[in-house]
């Protein structure tokens, strides 16, 4: 059943590519989203770190990964081996990829930002663990682990190359899907006060609160296809309301 039609044409910036499905699903509701990436991934995996990364899969070991990037690239570089290791993720689309390789008993535990995530490793009583991340990773899982003397060795499967672009056009609301492309943005863009900001997790959402005081809104899980459902839901719902920030979402 489709939700109730907005009055008028809803017109949505997304900072990343999305799904030609997810697009034509807003179309169906009369929302407009215009997809235009305010950051870049690239895979970091030279010889050295390949052959560190053969080594961890021969044995069990504590994995983290905070990212869907991280995990694609390991995966790609594992060539089909499925190693024994104890993973720590995020939810959402993270957990997903985790899963669907190396199963979900692999999982030992999700958070829904770095920070919880890092609590949960303290109560299982993980001595060490290897991190793979991006080079411009955030400090709070690595910090709260040193404070709780774990050993974490970082290594750096993938880079974040920020592409910021001008925009003239005024949203009735902007999707951010992560903190690096929240930076990305704001570094040469400001928001309209009516503007509602959509972000897909915690750490995204308080990297948003740095830049704008405009309501944020959050899925119940940090997955870029809830994202773009709760955005669509959020505009059938308030299609009759004015889309200046009234409080009414928050940071939640």
């Amino acid at each position: 059943m489709p939700l109730t039609m907005p009055n008028k044409p809803i017109n949505i910036l997304s900072t990343r590519p999305l799904d030609a499905e997810l697009l034509q699903e807003a179309a169906g509701e009369n929302i407009w989203i215009k997809c235009l990436p305010f950051i870049e991934t690239t895979v970091s995996i030279n010889q050295d770190k390949k052959e560190r990364i053969k080594t961890l899969s021969k044995s069990n070991n504590k994995i983290v990964f905070t990212s869907m990037n991280a995990a694609e690239a390991i995966i790609e570089s594992l060539d089909g081996v499925k190693p024994t290791w104890d993973i720590y993720c995020m939810g959402g689309t993270t957990k997903t990829i985790i899963k669907d390789y190396f199963g979900a008993d692999s999982i030992k535990g999700t958070g829904k930002d770095a920070f919880s995530l890092a609590e949960g490793m303290i109560a299982n009583g993980t001595k060490e663990a290897v991190f793979f991340c991006g080079n411009i990773r955030r400090d709070e899982l690595p910090q709260l682990l040193k404070e709780h003397q774990i050993t974490l060795e970082e290594i750096v499967v993938y880079e974040t190359i920020v592409t910021p672009h001008i925009v003239t056009q005024i949203y009735d609301a902007i999707l951010f899907f992560s903190p690096s492309a929240v930076d990305s943005f704001f570094s040469i863009n400001k928001v309209a006060e009516k503007t509602i900001l959509f972000a897909i997790g915690n750490t995204t959402a308080k990297t948003i609160a740095n830049y704008s005081s405009n309501s944020i809104v959050k899925p119940d899980t940090p997955e870029k296809n809830n994202l773009v459902t709760k955005a669509i839901g959020y505009f059938a719902i308030n299609s009759n309301v004015p889309s200046s920030p009234l409080g009414a979402e928050g940071l939640h």
